[in-house]
């Protein structure tokens, strides 16, 4: 991804997971997995169907964000205090109110927020601290604390209407935690690079296809089974790869081109209504940079012109997608001798799309403080957010996709 190396960040334990492959690349964990080429599709038992008229997009900034550099909460003194090398000027920022304004480099959502598109939730977060990014990066995915379930809540609001298809649940890049579970899923590189290997075209007459069919009819292992279930699935996601591709549209860039592809497959109307897309590295502990250039600046820039293309290339199709960042924890108030910031605790999630009530900054500001820890102080626990989410842009029950959990309202989406 486009920024500075994770192995040139300062953060051993996040050089160690880009190095061991963990945020990049199609993975697939738990249950029967079937790979064609760069593609992964978990046992599928039957195809996906177009139904519901919701899309929901989870961009993941992984490497904890800082969330005090994306929403900058200018009027609250402490954050000049504690950033004199790093802080960003408040006659610099866009989309300002009294208290908040979008980092400069955020200008191409601009259009977003006027038009009430684009919403911010300050100060959110888990609600205990944890500075480690795997293990929180499990938290945030798994949503669903002291459970002996090995599941992710996405894979569980997939698994609300009783599909079970693979193509409702698509991953961009890597496979995350919140798409793990029973209900199986897509994931891939490249939406031109979903095909089965040595096959001209995916016609049953096709020798390659009609050779593979007969290997593995007839077999009940679980690997007969997913392999006749991944070959269907290609299958049903023709139209996708025949919809048009409009990456040329869209910043260079690995965001870019895997937000060009959530696109296409929406065009594509496949069935698929959940995509998860990573965007990182943003663990900035050395050379964050300045508020006009930089690794904080082209993370940020990259961002918004990536997710403004992505709305303006959906065009109509946008009254049904809604797209929220999360990251796995947020930054410390204050910069480090480096000129960077180490991990901290809360942090802010973007909500653009459908249903978000938009050009305005949601959450309680608990204030910043220069000692202790120095970290933003969660107010709203990251879970509300989702919730909100899911129970208003798709109905589904929020009991079943976080057990346990009794969401606060935010007010931040409505149906």
């Amino acid at each position: 991804m486009k920024g500075t190396p994770m192995d040139d960040c300062g953060c051993d334990e996040l050089a160690r997971l880009s190095r061991r492959g963990l945020l990049r690349g199609a993975v697939a964990a738990g249950g029967a997995a079937a790979v064609f080429g760069s593609t992964v599709v978990t046992r599928a038992p039957s195809l996906a169907a177009p139904g519901d008229d919701w899309c929901l997009v989870v961009l993941s900034l992984r490497g904890a964000a800082d969330g005090l550099s994306m929403v900058v909460p200018h009027g609250d003194p402490v954050y000049y205090q504690a950033r004199p090398r790093l802080a960003v000027p408040a006659d610099r920022l866009v989309a300002k109110d009294a208290m908040f304004g979008l980092h400069p480099a955020l200008g191409a959502l601009q259009p977003l927020w006027t038009s009430g598109r684009l919403a911010a939730v300050h100060a959110t977060g888990l609600p205990v601290a944890n500075r480690s990014h795997f293990s929180a990066m499990e938290q945030v995915e798994d949503a669903a604390p002291g459970s002996a379930t090995r599941s992710g809540w996405l894979n569980r609001l997939l698994g609300t209407d009783g599909r079970g298809t693979a193509l409702e649940g698509v991953a961009v890049g890597s496979l995350p935690t919140s798409l793990y579970g029973a209900q199986p899923v897509l994931a891939l590189s490249r939406v031109d690079e979903v095909g089965v290997a040595g096959a001209q075209t995916l016609d049953p007459s096709d020798p390659r296809l009609a050779s593979l069919r007969k290997a593995w009819r007839g077999n009940d292992t679980e690997m007969g089974g997913a392999m006749r279930a991944a070959i269907d699935t290609v299958r049903a996601f023709q139209p996708a790869r025949q919809a048009a591709d409009h990456t040329d549209a869209y910043p260079d860039s690995d965001l870019g081109r895997a937000l060009a592809d959530v696109a296409r497959v929406v065009r594509g109307d496949v069935g698929a209504q959940v995509f998860t897309v990573d965007h990182g590295d943003w663990d900035m502990h050395v050379g964050l940079g300045r508020p006009d250039s930089g690794w904080m600046y082209d993370n940020n820039k990259d961002l918004a012109e990536c997710v403004a293309a992505f709305f303006t290339d959906l065009g109509a199709l946008g009254d049904k997608v809604t797209l929220l960042t999360i990251s796995e924890f947020g930054r410390r108030t204050v910069e480090n001798s480096a000129q960077g910031l180490d991990h901290g605790w809360g942090n802010v999630m973007l909500l653009a799309g459908a249903g978000v009530r938009g050009g305005q900054y949601y959450g309680t500001w608990p204030g910043l403080t220069l000692g202790g820890d120095g970290d933003l102080t969660v107010t709203t626990d990251y879970r509300s957010v989702l919730a909100e989410v899911v129970t208003k842009r798709t109905g589904r029950s929020v009991a079943e996709v976080f057990p346990g959990f009794a969401p606060e309202p935010i007010g931040v989406v409505t149906a």
